[in-house]
Formats: C-alpha cells, structure tokens, sequence
C-alpha cells in the first residue's frame, strides 16, 4: 500500500511553493474570522507585502466557534495551501504567515490578551455580514439580541464579535492604551465606519464608568479606515486537497481554493504603522466608496441573481448558471439596466473591461463556486446591494426589474410559496431570516401574492425606503407567480421584455 503524502510542513513543502522564506515571527495582526476567504485573499496579500520588506507583521488568526481550521493549521506547523484555478492552470502556494491560531469560544481570554497586547496594531475582520449583529432595519447595533445584552451585561466570555473588540479594547487601554487600527474586509457599506458605529453604540450602552473611560480613547486613538475586498474564493473540498498533493507532494486538510483575481482596496489611516499591502497589490485611496459600491452592486449584487435563478432552475455552480443563456442574458440586464446607472465609476476602472472580468470569473468552470454558497445569508446581503439602487430608479420613475426578480427569486428560494419546491440547491442555503419568512408567509394565505411581497418590505428586511414604493412589492409579486407557474426562465424573461417605464 502507498504512504500517504506527509502532512504540510515547512520541512517537507519544496521551497519554491513557498511564498516567504522566512515566515514572520512576531505578531502585528489579530485577525477575527479565520475562514477561508481571509486565507486566500488578506494573508496572500500580506505575504506578498512581506517578500518586499520585514516587519513584525505575522498574523494571529482566530476562529470564532469552529476549531477544525485552527487545529488543523497547529497541526501543520501554521502552514496551509491556496491553490488558484482556473480552466487552464492550477498554482499552489503556501503564504505561511501566520503566527498562531486560536478559537474564540475556547480561549476567550487569550483572545482579549491578543487584541490588548502591546506589539497588536492592527485588527482585522472577515465575519460576515452576519456577524456584526446590526438591526436590518435601522443598521444600528441591535440591542434586542440576547448575546449582544449579554456581552453588555459582562457575561463572560462576550460572545459578539462587537463585543470581543469593545472588552479587548478595554483591556487595552488599562494595560497602555497604546492607539490600534480595526479594519473591517467583510462587504458592508462603509465597513470601517459602519464597524466603528457599532463599536461606539456598544460603548455607549456601557454603565456610565466604563463608557466615560473608553470613549475618548476611541475618539483619538483607534482607526476604522474603509476597506474594499474581492476574490471569489469557494469551499474547500476533495479535489484541492488532492490538487496539494499532485503539486507539492504534501498532504494538506485544510487548502483554500480561489480564483487568480484578487483586489484590495483601502483608507491609508492606521494609527500605529501597517504591513506594505501596496507592494503586494493592494491599493490605497482617500476614497473607497466608489471601489466599494462598484464591487457590492455588479459582483455581488449580480452574482446573488445568478446564484438564485441557478438554484432554481437546478444549477449546482455559479459557473453552470452562468451558462445558461437566460441566466446570462438576465445578469447582464441587471448590470446594465438597473447596477451601473447607479454607479460613479472609479475614473482607473474601464467599466466595459471590469463586466468583461466578472463573466470570466463567473464562468470559471474550475473554481464550481455552488448556487447555496452564494445565495446564502441573503437577507443580510441583498440590504447592502439592492434597495439604494433600487430607489434610485423608483424615484425616476423606473422600475428595476431585476432587482425586483433578485428579490423575488430569493424569496423563492428562502421562504417558497406552499406547494412550491425550489430545488435541493436553494434548499441547503443558510439565511437568519427563514423562521422570519416563514412566520410572514403564514400570516399571508396566498404566500406568493402581494400582501406575502409587502409584508417582507414592511418588515424592514431591505430597510425602510421601499416601503413607500407598493409598486415595486407588486412587481416582485408577479415576478414569484411567474416563477412558481412557470418557472425562472419565464420570470426572467418577463423582466426582460417589460419596459422599465410603466
């Protein structure tokens, strides 16, 4: 029988796979989130940083709940692969910039130490938008859950990721109150102010002693600089494990698979020095917004079309959707009918070349980037990408069709009409908002109506604005009938073929 191939270990990796030499040895970072998008897109672009310079800048990474990645890494000498693909190439590296691991849940302590120790400068956070425990309605901190009441309360350990910032920065700044930077990669509007907001909302629901002690220290010395990420990077499975060992002749259990772009964009305002992102591609700006908007409206915005529309018409992958001619026809519509008039294009992006980009990348049959992977958390995801645009041109005068079709083939997909089945694929999508669907959709006996569609606007599931526009609740109605009698080809056509003007 043939010995498996060793564990991934620097001994063992051939040096030419390695992105540094000589891995870093102090910690600068704490990262919050230790999945696998912060692995192919923060730490490649930190040990790119680092080929061009030394610094204390190592990476301290920390999982919330799960300690599968953790582990697995301490196992693996702190070492793991990216492997980017595409239909004609496969490259591994190891970026080996890490310095540690650690679960939250179980080291709750050595967490607070981490983010309070005097050589941490920065703070970094890929938690999903999930993970911010903000209202949808208001977009505020939302007091009402019982983990954020208990991390205010001072139940330990906190359990929010708010919560873990605000007590480690209280930790801080008894021990030296040294100023620190907390940079927000998750897609949020405004990241860093919308997670400095939340920080000082928790802070100011504090007792009076412990607000008055941290507040001005927030005012002077921490940074929330925004921040915009992109990098389609998919699950881990089977195949890049097996790609590891074909190419390295390791065996790697916990690789990250990810596409060949990767763009980062940032506000150079960090109170106590960074890593040199820009010497590893990274780009900084006074003003992300444009960058920021650009990638939540045509990527993200787009691929939340195509990842529902594909789970409905039985589509496992993006790139399987995407090739579907009704699919693509309707993701163009979108980006240019109802995305980009939106939009004040950065003036060093060719927007003609940017959505030529976003086609390939959704076509990388390669990568199999899955419909319930995308369309996941959609609740809180569509809040960012679709109502500001959609009021754009409701207030015109226009209806954004698709917009209105994203909207209604996610219902489909997350809260489907009694008697509809949307698929095994919209199926497996995890969203916090289904027990609240589901209990709208029980209120309304015909779900796929619109009193089902004005319900879910009225809730404040994508904000407050779109309330005052019964139309666009009624074209989201039409657009679920069309889907449940006939399928998302038909709805998308009907989006399609209805002149925006009506």
């Amino acid at each position: 029988m043939p010995h498996p191939p060793p564990r991934l270990r620097r001994a063992t990796t051939p040096a030419a796979a390695l992105t540094l030499p000589h891995p870093p040895a102090e910690t600068g970072i704490v990262h919050l989130g230790l999945g696998n998008f912060h692995r192919a897109h923060q730490a490649v672009h930190t040990a790119a940083a680092l080929r061009h310079t030394d610094g204390p800048w190592g990476i301290l990474g920390v999982a919330s709940h799960s300690a599968t990645v953790a582990r697995a890494m301490r196992d693996q000498e702190m070492t793991y692969a990216v492997v980017e693909i595409s239909p004609d190439d496969t490259r591994v590296t190891v970026p080996a910039v890490h310095t540690g691991t650690l679960v939250a849940t179980e080291r709750p302590d050595d967490l607070l130490d981490a983010l309070a120790a005097p050589a941490t400068a920065v703070i970094t956070l890929t938690v999903t938008e999930h993970g911010y425990t903000f209202s949808p309605r208001t977009g505020g901190l939302d007091l009402d859950t019982p983990a954020v009441r208990a991390d205010l309360r001072g139940d330990t350990p906190p359990r929010t990721t708010i919560g873990r910032l605000v007590r480690g920065l209280q930790r801080r700044i008894r021990a030296h109150a040294r100023p620190i930077t907390v940079l927000s990669c998750d897609n949020l509007a405004g990241n860093g102010g919308q997670t400095r907001r939340l920080v000082h909302e928790f802070t100011q629901a504090l007792p009076a002693a412990e607000r008055d002690d941290l507040t001005p220290w927030l005012e002077t010395a921490v940074t929330f600089p925004n921040s915009m990420v992109d990098r389609i990077v998919p699950a881990t499975t089977d195949t890049y494990r097996d790609a590891v060992a074909t190419h390295l002749g390791v065996r790697d259990t916990v690789p990250v698979p990810a596409e060949p772009f990767s763009m980062w964009v940032m506000e150079d305002r960090f109170a106590a020095g960074r890593p040199r992102w820009e010497a590893g591609g990274a780009l900084f700006t006074d003003d992300v917004e444009p960058y920021e908007l650009l990638k939540l409206r045509l990527l993200n915005g787009t691929h939340s079309l195509i990842a529902y529309l594909g789970a409905l018409d039985g589509r496992e992958t993006i790139p399987d959707a995407t090739a579907r001619p009704f699919i693509a026809e309707a993701a163009r519509a979108a980006l240019h009918d109802d995305y980009l008039p939106t939009l004040t294009v950065p003036t060093d992006i060719d927007p003609d070349h940017y959505i030529g980009q976003l086609f390939d990348r959704w076509a990388n049959t390669a990568l199999g980037h899955r419909t319930r992977q995308v369309g996941s958390d959609g609740s809180v995801k569509l809040r960012q990408r679709v109502p500001e645009p959609a009021l754009f041109h409701l207030r015109a005068g226009r209806m954004p069709h698709h917009l209105a079709l994203t909207v209604a083939a996610y219902l489909c997909c997350v809260a489907p009409p009694p008697g509809f089945s949307p698929g095994p694929h919209a199926t497996a999508m995890a969203d916090p908002a289904r027990d609240t669907l589901a209990t709208i959709a029980g209120r309304n006996t015909t779900a796929s109506g619109p009193p089902f569609a004005e319900a879910v606007l009225d809730s404040g599931l994508l904000g407050d604005g779109l309330r005052d526009h019964p139309d666009f609740a009624t074209r989201v109605s039409e657009l679920i009938d069309l889907i449940v009698r006939h399928g998302p080809a038909a709805a998308a056509a009907d989006a399609l073929q209805t002149p925006a003007h009506r």
